[in-house]
């Protein structure tokens, strides 16, 4: 008798990582075209702060982009939604891996940059914000594009992903010491004016809030 074993392949979809990939750049482009004044990349990194045009809507975009970017690359490898978030449900659609790394990486911004407002005021160098946010803008937008590329590698050629995690981890290791680095030696006053202050800052609202994100994502 013989046994006849059926395999069934699933197709896999990623029509929505290419309009998430394609949508970033667009906004990208309506970035530098309306928000930047028609300016060129090269001529937004090397914006100083005195010409700055539109800084804070600017930044909101780009954050909002990285946190997209990110999802695609991590929401791969991420283990499991919580259940207190798979058990909600709107209009018969629940959050998938996407959705719940999404949310995070947006949530996890929104209160780290309101305890950064809080910490500048309350040590007095609340005038340096404004270079702490156009630094980190030209950071997160050179990153993005990086991700960008990482996850068009991910979702359409044929990785080891097991290998492509570790690098993907390595990526960000290295952007996140790479950023920390920048805001230390940066020639413009970016980081509060005490030595003490700019480690206390690096400590807190940097290396551990990264800790517990990793923590609350791949626990």
């Amino acid at each position: 008798m013989q046994k006849f074993l059926k395999l069934i392949r699933i197709a896999e979809h990623n029509d929505w990582v290419i309009y998430c990939i394609l949508g970033s750049i667009f906004i990208y482009i309506i970035l530098l075209s309306v928000f930047q004044r028609e300016a060129n990349i090269k001529d937004f990194l090397l914006q100083k702060i005195e010409d700055s045009n539109n800084l804070t809507p600017s930044w909101v975009i780009i954050s909002i982009v990285k946190c997209v970017m990110t999802a695609l690359l991590l929401s791969q490898f991420v283990p499991i939604v919580p259940k207190f978030l798979s058990d909600f449900h709107l209009f018969g659609f629940e959050i998938n891996k996407f959705g719940f790394t999404f949310l995070t990486l947006l949530s996890f911004d929104i209160v780290r940059n309101i305890l950064t407002f809080f910490f500048y005021s309350s040590v007095g160098s609340g005038k340096n914000l404004k270079g702490l946010t156009l630094v980190s803008s030209k950071f997160y937008f050179l990153e993005s594009i990086a991700f960008i590329v990482a996850s068009f590698a991910l979702y359409y050629f044929p990785v080891d992903l097991v290998k492509y995690f570790y690098f993907i981890i390595g990526l960000v290791i290295f952007s996140f010491i790479l950023k920390n680095l920048i805001y230390l030696f940066h020639k413009q006053s970016i980081l509060p004016e005490n030595w003490y202050y700019k480690f206390l800052y690096i400590c807190t609202l940097q290396i551990v809030p990264v800790l517990v994100l990793w923590k609350f994502l791949f626990y």
